[in-house]
């Protein structure tokens, strides 16, 4: 089990994350608490702390909050925390948008488990450049997904070179598990061709 996310709140309502919202920290510091004994059980090695719908000081100082005590929890069970930036296209509003702001975050908490997780889709489509992005930030990542651009489909097509982006990831030296997250209409084993496809690339 790479990893799991913090509870998104009450979907129903638009909820997408709790923990950069100011009026819900009680809820959002149970979210983390609930994501930690969940991670632990299962032996997860990574929680990714959903930030939400939120704009700022407010929504800032909630979510640095929020993540010093995500981290403090995770640290006791070795466990890392992972912020990601979604894109303004498919989650408009959402707190955490770019890498520069998931990198001063990163500061601003100065936890040796908080990582980035870099999402190669979302970054494409708020920021592109994504392995210029994947160099100056690989040191502070701590899990890769992805899927193609724009659709968010399996990974053989779009905007993306994706040959081009694990041979950049290889070469950076990156040797842990790629997450890969992509929309299907079909059952996901009637979607795997792409990674034949790869290997036969790759060898």
């Amino acid at each position: 089990m790479l990893g799991l996310n913090t509870r998104r709140g009450d979907v129903a309502a638009g909820e997408n994350g709790l923990s950069a919202l100011p009026d819900r920290q009680t809820d959002a510091r149970a979210a983390i608490d609930k994501a930690v004994s969940c991670a632990t059980r299962i032996n997860a090695a990574n929680i990714h702390v959903m930030a939400g719908f939120a704009r700022g000081d407010n929504a800032l100082d909630t979510f640095v909050g929020n993540l010093r005590h995500a981290c403090a929890a995770a640290a006791a069970q070795g466990i890392t925390i992972l912020i990601e930036p979604l894109n303004r296209h498919d989650a408009p509003g959402y707190f955490l948008q770019t890498t520069d702001q998931a990198a001063a975050i990163m500061d601003q908490v100065a936890a040796p488990n908080l990582r980035l997780m870099f999402d190669c889709d979302h970054v494409q489509r708020n920021e592109g450049d994504v392995t210029t992005r994947l160099r100056a930030l690989l040191p502070q990542a701590g899990h890769i997904q992805v899927a193609s651009a724009p659709d968010r489909g399996t990974p053989d097509h779009g905007e993306l070179n994706y040959t081009h982006v694990f041979a950049t990831v290889q070469e950076l030296g990156w040797d842990a598990p790629l997450g890969v997250e992509y929309k299907s209409s079909r059952p996901t084993d009637n979607t795997l061709g792409w990674m034949s496809a790869f290997r036969r690339a790759a060898a």
